[in-house]
């Protein structure tokens, strides 16, 4: 039995998020069916974790077992001849037994992007958020120093979240800015439910002035969804590399 590790890109807008759901066009769904036509395998494909709907990524890892004697090399050019142009295999490569996607993640990568311009664009409308009214970097930038380190992020998950801890880490968060786009970037151990959208929302807000980067410290402290700022839309937001 083989265990093969897959590196995927795939634009998000269309597909109701990874996760397989009966009746719903979804990512996993999809790659699990093209492996299965070129294996004659039933396969189960397990993710670095999900991802909702409308959120692109660039660097999603997944890893399946196989009986398949098919070359490594050749997986990548199989698997995507089976699969719709917006979801690609970047790589594949055999790995340990042990190697599981989720369990041996170190940590992610999130990016989420803003079109500061005034008139958005035309091209890029579904990778970005335009939001015309122009923002404080420098503000977005000293709030989002203060998401480092470990923390209750309950104050920064949806409603619906599984998880039973929101204890989570955020070894590095970044606000750069380049030209009309603000690019916020947020590498952790892990995320909750829509927790990088709804900072990225905090962060705008801290942009505009509604709250001030000091504030950033309490509203972590106290909890409470009703502090934070409004969940920005999915579109925006890319998975850009899990490390292991």
């Amino acid at each position: 039995m083989r265990n093969i590790k897959l590196i995927i890109e795939y634009d998000g807008k269309g597909f109701n998020g990874w996760q397989k759901q009966p009746n719903k066009l979804n990512i996993q769904g999809e790659i699990e069916k093209a492996i299965g036509e070129i294996t004659g395998e039933k396969i189960e494909l397990i993710a670095s974790g999900r991802t909702d709907s409308g959120v692109h990524s660039l660097g999603q890892t997944a890893n399946f077992k196989t009986n398949s004697q098919i070359s490594i090399e050749k997986f990548p050019l199989a698997i995507n001849s089976k699969l719709k142009q917006s979801i690609r295999i970047k790589s594949a490569e055999e790995v340990d037994e042990r190697f599981h996607s989720r369990y041996s993640v170190k940590f992610k990568k999130y990016r989420y992007t803003i079109n500061n311009s005034e008139y958005g664009s035309a091209i890029y409308r579904d990778f970005e958020y335009h939001f015309p009214v122009k923002l404080d970097v420098e503000k977005m930038k000293c709030a989002a120093k203060l998401f480092e380190g470990e923390h209750d992020f309950k104050a920064f998950k949806a409603s619906g979240t599984s998880s039973k801890s929101s204890i989570r880490t955020i070894y590095k968060a970044e606000v750069i800015k380049n030209e009309d786009r603000i690019y916020i970037e947020l590498t952790g151990n892990g995320f909750l439910y829509n927790m990088v959208r709804i900072i990225a929302g905090t962060l705008l807000d801290v942009g505009i002035g509604k709250i001030n980067p000091e504030e950033i410290t309490d509203i972590i402290e106290n909890k409470d969804r009703k502090g934070a700022g409004k969940t920005l839309p999915a579109k925006g937001l890319v998975l850009v590399e899990v490390t292991y």
